[in-house]
């Protein structure tokens, strides 16, 4: 098989996890923090549970939307899903690190902190870390690959974990020798920080299945296979281009992963430690 060619596709193994989507409602229901940078999908619990039923994906991870006033419509999903989906949740202000117990008893394992085109909620960082810490949960980075640098010793210093969202968003164009990509390295080795091997088309410059992203994607998964997740980035609310089949972000996997044993534990074992899901028997 040629190494561009997307594999044929595969079921996914008994307890297998996207980690990263997002559900979406009626802004009657759920109020927009602000005017939206992009068009919120109609797509909800159901629409999601389809899909994931139609790919053979068991559990889920929900991030909260960056366009609502609050993680309601993230609650109600994990309500509706009865336990076996987890939360990542948005703080819009300082406030709403009180209510971690509460959220806590309805799924949620995480703080998304968001730090794309500017500082946004990075000043905020070490602070909720500290307020997150007692309860086991992590912060999920959406920032500029090249802020790692400037913030590898804050990320380092964390008393929490953290997930860096959509490869780090790394340019592929700075191949595996960048200095994000050696930054990136540096806290995977040191064991605290987790991948997310999702939102390909975000990060790639090229089509599906995404060249440019191959070798970034295999020198992560060789430097710490213990430290990837797999998400579809469901709907792929910032897309622009031919609809997606979600069923390819597996066969991507599976291009970026050729072991077996290592894809199965990207999608069961590795999101069992990082959101806390019962482990699966061997």
């Amino acid at each position: 098989m040629d190494m561009y060619e997307l594999p044929a596709a595969e079921r996914p193994p008994h307890g297998a996890c996207d980690c990263h989507a997002h559900v979406y409602g009626p802004s009657e229901r759920y109020p927009y923090h602000a005017t939206p940078r992009y068009a919120p999908p109609a797509l909800y619990f159901a629409d999601y549970r389809a899909m994931l039923a139609r790919i053979g994906i068991e559990r889920a991870v929900v991030v909260q939307p960056t366009v609502y006033q609050t993680n309601a419509v993230t609650e109600d999903a994990l309500r509706e899903a009865g336990g076996a989906w987890r939360g990542v949740a948005k703080f819009t202000d300082a406030r709403m690190v009180d209510d971690i117990e509460r959220l806590h008893g309805i799924g949620f394992r995480g703080v998304r902190l968001h730090g794309v085109g500017g500082a946004g909620d990075l000043p905020q960082l070490e602070e909720v870390a500290r307020r997150i810490a007692p309860f086991g949960w992590h912060i999920q980075l959406h920032m500029d690959a090249h802020r790692l640098e400037e913030m590898e010793a804050r990320i380092a210093a964390l008393p929490v974990a953290v997930v860096h969202d959509h490869f780090a968003k790394l340019d592929p164009a700075e191949g595996i020798d960048g200095a994000p990509m050696k930054a990136l390295l540096r806290l995977l080795s040191r064991g605290r920080s987790w991948v997310k091997l999702s939102g390909s088309y975000l990060v790639s410059r090229q089509p599906l299945p995404h060249p440019d992203l191959v070798p970034i994607a295999r020198a992560l998964v060789a430097a710490r296979p213990d430290r990837m997740l797999w998400g579809t980035d469901w709907p792929h609310p910032s897309h622009k281009g031919p609809a997606l089949d979600d069923e390819d972000f597996l066969r991507l996997l599976a291009l970026w992963v050729p072991e077996r044993a290592t894809r199965e534990r990207i999608l069961v074992s590795n999101p069992e430690a990082v959101y806390g899901f019962a482990a699966e028997a061997s």
